[in-house]
């Protein structure tokens, strides 16, 4: 088989289009799944995925293959090559990114294994052991993904990105199966990963669970943790594309033409933000593009990506842009980079102090099965899941039952009333899409709880 970085040379080699970009990702998967307290199963996987951009004239052709062998590489190239040809002259061309070589790009590949677990096993199969003794039951999974990027162009790139992610996902049950209690980490080695401490976590959730306690659907103070913060604010950032706004299909659609940019989304100087090198949840610092959409461009691989505001002391900085796009809104080209940031001012207190300040109030858990409702608005409705806890006086008095929410994200940050201290945290409905995130947990005057929910 040829190295990725000879499969990007000889794919260039063979087109005969009149640019050609060349995407090559490699990617290595470990896991290990256990549940009522006992390892169930681990395993690896190892995968490749080959991407063709020609180009001839304005018309641009995609093909995308897995598992291409050295004998297929020539097929794939003149499909790419001949749909380039056939095609109708893209609105998106633009000339490609000129020339750069990342360090490293030489480098050999280097999986992932099952070794990635070497230190976090033990400590989890201490957790079982802990958890048996105390009548709890833990169910879960950890992932290991390691992909490598390689993207070389026509006009000179020669990049490449090795990303690192790793998820866990940990639920605690009571013995009679009538508590759940869920919580999760993101890391990029599990070599930070402080099973213990998730585990003792639980055991006080399940603690709380003993008393129940039913609540009417209505408007409540709520302390969201940073995972529920992250699940809404992911979503405002994937419908925060400029060429839909600017088209008026979206919430942030200024009334009369244009977009929302410039406006100020919340009282509390917020910002919003995405950043390629912030530590602990480092991504690539270039565009990789495998196929045009609204919100992306092929023709702007390898474009460089920084640390770019989409709300700025509480201000809608930017919107998603390609070049093209930029173009049309007339606003900077700012492409979607794969972290997402949430900070108030400095000084934010913890989520467990905004409790033991709270003097009566909900505190959720996570949120799941988030589906949008009116794009106009971003209003979206979802549930609540593994713990809903009703706080008095500044403790945590029993559990309550589940609702289905309605709200939008971008009128929550309007009526929040307290941003508390940013950390890396783990989306529960999105981490099969997006794991890297930093957010500090939220306290909102009237979360809208809109019915009861059956949902355990």
């Amino acid at each position: 088989m040829n190295s990725p970085q000879e499969t990007v040379e000889r794919a260039l080699a063979l087109s005969r289009a009149d640019d050609c970009v060349v995407i090559v990702d490699e990617g290595s998967t470990a896991n290990l799944r256990f549940a009522g307290n006992t390892l169930t199963t681990n395993g690896v996987a190892r995968s490749t995925r080959l991407t063709v951009v020609s180009v001839a004239g304005q018309g641009v052709g995609v093909v995308s293959r897995s598992a291409v062998r050295p004998d297929q590489l020539a097929e794939v190239v003149e499909a790419a090559d001949r749909a380039a040809r056939e095609a109708r002259p893209s609105e998106d061309a633009r000339p490609l990114v000129e020339g750069g070589t990342s360090d490293g790009w030489d480098r050999p590949v280097e999986p992932t294994s099952i070794g990635v677990f070497g230190a976090f096993a033990p400590a989890l199969g201490e957790s079982f052991a802990a958890a048996e003794a105390s009548g709890r039951r833990l169910y879960g999974f950890a992932e290991h993904i390691l992909t490598s990027t390689f993207v070389g162009s026509s006009t000179g790139l020669r990049l490449r990105h090795d990303q690192p992610t790793g998820r866990l996902e940990l639920n605690a049950k009571s013995a009679d199966m009538s508590r759940s209690a869920w919580t999760g980490v993101a890391t990029r080695d599990f070599a930070d990963v402080d099973v213990a401490a998730l585990d003792a976590t639980l055991a006080q959730r399940l603690e709380w669970g003993k008393r129940k306690i039913a609540l009417e659907a209505g408007r409540y103070e709520t302390v969201l943790p940073p995972t529920a913060v992250s699940d809404l604010l992911i979503y405002l950032y994937w419908s925060a594309g400029a060429r839909d706004a600017a088209d008026g299909r979206t919430v942030f659609s200024k009334p009369g033409g244009g977009t929302r940019v410039g406006e100020r989304l919340s009282p509390i100087p917020l910002r919003l933000s995405s950043d390629p090198g912030r530590p602990g949840i480092e991504c690539a610092p270039f565009v990789v593009a495998h196929a045009s959409s609204r919100e992306q461009s092929v023709f702007d691989n390898g474009l460089p990506l920084g640390r770019t505001d989409w709300i700025s002391d509480g201000k809608l900085a930017n919107l998603m842009q390609t070049r093209h796009s930029a173009e049309l809104t007339g606003l900077a080209a700012t492409p979607q980079i794969d972290n997402l940031i949430l900070e108030g001012p400095d000084g934010g207190r913890s989520l467990e102090e905004m409790v033991a300040s709270t003097e009566r109030g909900l505190l959720l858990t996570c949120l799941w099965y988030i589906r949008e409702v009116d794009p106009q608005t971003l209003l979206l409705t979802g549930l609540t899941r593994d713990g809903v806890y009703l706080v008095e006086g500044g403790e945590v008095v029993g559990e309550v039952n589940n609702f289905r929410f309605n709200e939008s994200p971008v009128d929550l940050l309007g009526r929040i009333t307290e941003v508390g201290a940013s950390g890396q945290t783990l989306p529960r409905e999105w981490n099969d899409y997006f794991t890297r995130a930093v957010m500090p947990p939220l306290r909102v005057p009237d979360f809208n709880m809109s019915t009861v929910s059956q949902a355990s």
